[in-house]
């Protein structure tokens, strides 16, 4: 899975004016007027960046400068979280801003201080690119008199790479700049050449780990990342002839197939840590969603899954994280309403009116109601617990991907959610 570290109700008379491609025609005026509000949000944030050239934004953007117990999560630019901020820019209507994101990632990927094989780290430090220059987070520790870096951070998720290279596909799609082409399709190679495990089931693995001089592959697989890489090189394959790419979506999502399970109407979040052991205990909200948007025509059956999220991930008007969840998720709850338009279930008003209730006071909403609610998952190997957890600050993940269910937007295709298009 993806490691992102991570109430004020929205005033249903928000005079704002939408912009960009409207929702479905059939959204109701809170949809609207949510899709509204966190367009908004997004527009004040990528605005508040001086200049028109390569930039990328903090995803917990309330926590400023200092120190404390947050230090490690401040000023940081996790690259899903702008992937899926610069996806849902484009949705409302505001490609400049979208594609500002993607120059700074194909910036970062040109010039990594450490390697030289075109990869992306997991984040980097949010503002506009200095130099011609994306820097790695990090920050000096006056305690301990060095300068202190997040493993995870500066290592490189299979997912993240994969989220990445849907937003250069979404500015590539609205500029038509082979630039952006180029970038993805490069991307989408490094997933291949250094992450693809060939024990069966054969899928891409996790990615690396660690600092420069000490990386570790992850060889557990997940299917999370393998349904990014499958939406990501079945886009790029539409618009060229690289024969490795419709390969690269059929592995992909033979794997997500694989890890279906028709006794239960659910998938398996991946395997363990040998690449080949079904993880069957935990269950993640994303990885019983996605596929409703990444897959077209759906598998027989796998609309069956809404039993299984409805029963195991449910938290009162919306859906948490893990299977039995301590608390609301609201990125997987805004995933929930973009996944059942995908499948023509009618998105009840509580769940609108519960993520509008998220909002904060910058316009971003928050990544949980609850104070901190756990995923049952660890955010690298050298973690002694579950230690991956949303807190209750505000999340620009968290709001791109409410904007992306307020519009009627799917990120796996670049495409509306027209009722046509929708799976029975």
């Amino acid at each position: 899975m993806h490691m992102r570290w991570h109430s004020a109700a929205l005033a249903l008379t928000l005079a704002i004016t939408m912009s960009g491609p409207a929702p479905a025609a059939t959204a109701s005026p809170l949809q609207q007027q949510l899709a509204a509000g966190t367009c908004s949000a997004l527009e004040a944030a990528a605005a508040a960046v001086p200049g028109d050239g390569p930039m990328l934004l903090p995803s917990y953007p309330s926590l400023g400068q200092g120190s404390g117990q947050m230090r490690a999560l401040q000023n940081v630019a996790f690259v899903y979280d702008n992937a899926l901020a610069g996806i849902a820019l484009a949705a409302c209507g505001q490609p400049a801003q979208a594609r500002r994101i993607a120059d700074a990632l194909v910036l970062a990927a040109a010039h990594d201080p450490g390697f030289k094989d075109g990869r992306l780290r997991n984040a980097y430090r949010a503002g506009a690119a200095e130099s011609g220059k994306v820097e790695l987070p990090g920050y000096w520790d006056p305690r301990g008199n060095f300068w202190n870096q997040d493993a995870y951070q500066v290592g490189t998720a299979t997912g993240n790479v994969a989220w990445a290279a849907l937003l250069l596909l979404t500015v590539y799609d609205g500029s038509h700049d082979r630039r952006y082409l180029d970038a993805a399709v490069a991307q989408l190679h490094w997933i291949q050449a250094h992450t693809l495990g060939g024990a069966a089931p054969p899928a891409y693995e996790g990615g690396f780990y660690g600092y420069d001089n000490a990386q570790r592959a992850q060889h557990w697989k997940a299917t999370e990342h393998n349904i990014d890489v499958y939406a990501a090189a079945t886009w790029a394959a539409r618009y060229t002839s690289d024969t490795t790419l419709p390969q690269q979506a059929q592995l992909a999502g033979g794997f997500v197939r694989a890890m279906w399970d028709e006794g239960q109407h659910r998938f398996f979040i991946g395997t363990l840590d040998d690449g080949k052991t079904y993880s069957r205990e935990k269950s993640g909200l994303d990885a019983q969603v996605w596929p409703l948007l990444a897959f077209s025509p759906l598998p027989a059956g796998w609309n069956q899954v809404w039993q299984w999220v409805d029963a195991q991930h449910k938290s009162g008007a919306g859906y948490g994280f893990r299977r039995e969840p301590d608390g609301v998720w609201t990125e997987g709850s805004a995933q929930a309403a973009t996944a059942m338009q995908a499948s023509g279930r009618p998105v009840p008003d509580a769940l609108w009116q519960l993520l509008a209730a998220q909002r904060s006071g910058d316009g971003m909403l928050y990544a949980t109601p609850q104070a901190r609610i756990v995923t049952d998952l660890a955010i690298g190997p050298d973690s002694t617990y579950a230690d991956f957890f949303y807190y209750h600050l505000p999340h620009l993940g968290a709001t791109a991907w409410t904007a992306l269910a307020a519009k009627a937007w799917n990120p796996f295709t670049g495409r509306p959610l027209h009722a046509a298009e929708r799976t029975p």
